[in-house]
């Protein structure tokens, strides 16, 4: 298969940066954010372990990502933002065409990637999750109807957790089919953003409360008082 020549772009390891800065800077979310290409909400989650927990962060300087000068020069402004630095390393041979390769020991995930995007992301066709996640037709479709062989076991997790894709892949595919559906840039930015602060709140369990539906047991606790003293 023919390959083609694609210069290397971005940082290695996003997610990991950006926990560096967070944990060895005082830079802004939206400077980390710019840098590592994640949103500032990501950063947020990321700073607040609400998602990504136990990611060992990665310094950009000692990576040739970042020269200490920029790095200074956004400390001391944060409203600038800084810039990659520029390195020697050999440009990436990708395939041009093809499916998306996953390794074995992801590929049982995939059912449930696709379970926790035919539910909160249905904008996406199933032709973008065939490439964004690597899988098949075939295969949604047995996800959505539970036809598939392993129904009982799938729960909805996602993707980018299970490390089938990355949160820029993501959201290109969302903004992609939400462009499809004849969406104006300010409504998919909007429902992008909502996407990512749902996705990065932390599970609330619900209060002793609230289990049996907001009733007031004061009157009936008082009403028994009451009795016990008439006796």
């Amino acid at each position: 298969m023919c390959a083609k020549i694609v210069e290397a772009s971005g940082l290695l390891m996003p997610k990991a940066t950006a926990v560096w800065l967070v944990e060895n800077t005082a830079l802004t979310f939206e400077q980390i954010g710019d840098f590592t290409g994640l949103h500032p909400i990501e950063v947020q989650a990321l700073a607040d372990e609400e998602v990504g927990r136990g990611i060992v962060g990665r310094n950009p300087v000692d990576h040739f990502e970042l020269t200490q000068a920029e790095l200074d020069k956004a400390t001391a402004d944060d409203s600038y933002m800084m810039r990659h630095a520029k390195n020697d390393l050999p440009t990436v041979k990708v395939r041009s065409k093809g499916p998306k390769y996953t390794p074995v020991s992801k590929r049982g995930d995939k059912p449930d990637a696709i379970s926790f995007l035919l539910k909160n992301n249905p904008e996406i066709s199933d032709a973008q999750l065939c490439t964004l996640i690597g899988t098949t037709k075939p295969t949604i479709q047995s996800v959505r109807d539970r036809s598939h062989p392993n129904s009982s076991n799938i729960k909805p997790r996602h993707p980018v957790d299970l490390g089938l894709c990355t949160y820029a892949e993501l959201n290109a595919a969302i903004k992609k089919g939400l462009k499809a559906q004849g969406k104006t840039p300010e409504e998919i930015e909007a429902h992008q953003n909502k996407s990512l602060v749902s996705t990065s709140e932390p599970h609330r369990e619900p209060k002793p409360e609230d289990k049996f539906g907001g009733f007031d047991f004061s009157n009936f606790l008082n009403s028994g008082s009451g009795n016990n003293n008439n006796n």
